[in-house]
């Protein structure tokens, strides 16, 4: 079976992939995570690597015991941990990526056949302060200007990708460099099996969850400040698609992909209509509200539609009253 090496295979995208490539049966996931499985998780992978993807030695063992079809790359910083520690975030997030990128592309040699490499940007890579128009969906080309580290990083790697993949290169180029280097610029995931730490869109899964917990939850940013979001399923649905379309008909590198855009006042409007005594306040921290203002209220995915088909299975109220809300009550006995 052809091998899928998925990193930050511990996270909240990680865990839905390898659940449901395991149930797929069409591979054998390796994962890898700076931190030890959870029983259920390793069951499901063939191999699992506990360590840092900045640790040669962990990349060369990876290497030398297996050779992949594609790599899904999910590990990194997040956007209001690297502002704690950005050059640790640039560390992790470019430097590991170079290491992931590195190998993949020698496992293309050894094969001669490019290696899917899967990279999840964010919308961190935009930036719209002082933007007249703050409100329209963004492109994939418009207001690319980070301000935070997470953001750079993110970017950086995006040019990286593009630049050592197969894409719009003659024959000759191609033998030297063979990465089909694939990537999207994901919004604000909502998941309802687990609670993100160290993201600046935490805001929803974080209102979510302390309701259905019965726990008080203070928002980090106002409540006017409006994002786009997607659920999990959603997001690892756009991963595999993406990761499975034909590269001709792909016009470009790098994708926007949206599931709904809402505000944190929304949301609470919304956790509030089935955890009616929950207590959801605002308590706004001004740095991670000053992120929120810089980033996109919606993103313009045309491109992953019109190329690869993309649909999301769950707007809004969908999300909520079909998925969210039944999972977290089944999950807590709310």
């Amino acid at each position: 079976m052809a091998e899928v090496l998925i990193t930050g295979a511990n996270g909240e995208i990680g865990h839905s992939l390898i659940r449901f490539l395991a149930e797929e049966g069409r591979y054998q996931v390796v994962g890898c995570d700076l931190r030890e499985p959870t029983a259920e998780l390793s069951r499901l992978c063939s191999r699992f690597y506990v360590g840092n993807i900045l640790d040669s030695q962990l990349i060369a063992e990876i290497h030398q015991n297996h050779c992949f079809d594609k790599v899904f790359h999910l590990a990194g910083l997040l956007s209001s941990s690297g502002e704690k520690n950005p050059y640790l975030a640039h560390d992790v997030n470019v430097n590991g990526s170079i290491n992931i990128l590195k190998m993949a592309q020698e496992d293309a040699n050894r094969r001669h056949k490019p290696v899917v490499f899967m990279f999840t940007s964010s919308i961190a890579v935009y930036g719209l302060l002082g933007d007249p128009n703050p409100d329209r969906a963004l492109l994939e080309h418009e207001n690319v200007r980070p301000t935070t580290m997470y953001g750079i990083n993110k970017h950086y790697i995006e040019q990286l990708g593009e630049y050592f993949s197969v894409r719009d290169k003659s024959m000759e180029e191609q033998r030297m460099v063979n990465l089909d280097f694939r990537c999207l610029r994901f919004p604000g995931i909502i998941s309802a099996e687990s609670v993100p730490s160290g993201g600046t869109s935490d805001f929803g899964p974080e209102m979510l969850h302390a309701a259905a917990q019965g726990k008080p939850y203070a928002c980090f940013v106002k409540p006017e400040a409006r994002l786009p979001f997607m659920v999990m399923q959603d997001a690892v649905k756009a991963l595999l698609d993406l990761s499975r379309a034909q590269i001709g008909d792909l016009s470009r590198s790098v994708y926007n992909v949206n599931g709904f855009s809402a505000s944190a006042a929304e949301i609470r409007e919304r956790v509030l209509r089935d955890f009616s005594g929950a207590d959801l306040s605002y308590e706004v921290v001004p740095f991670r509200q000053q992120i929120i203002d810089s980033w996109p209220r919606d993103l313009d995915d045309s491109a992953a539609r019109r190329d690869w088909g993309w649909q999301p299975d769950y707007a809004f109220v969908k999300a909520f009253e079909n998925l969210l809300i039944p999972a977290v009550k089944k999950q807590y006995g709310a």
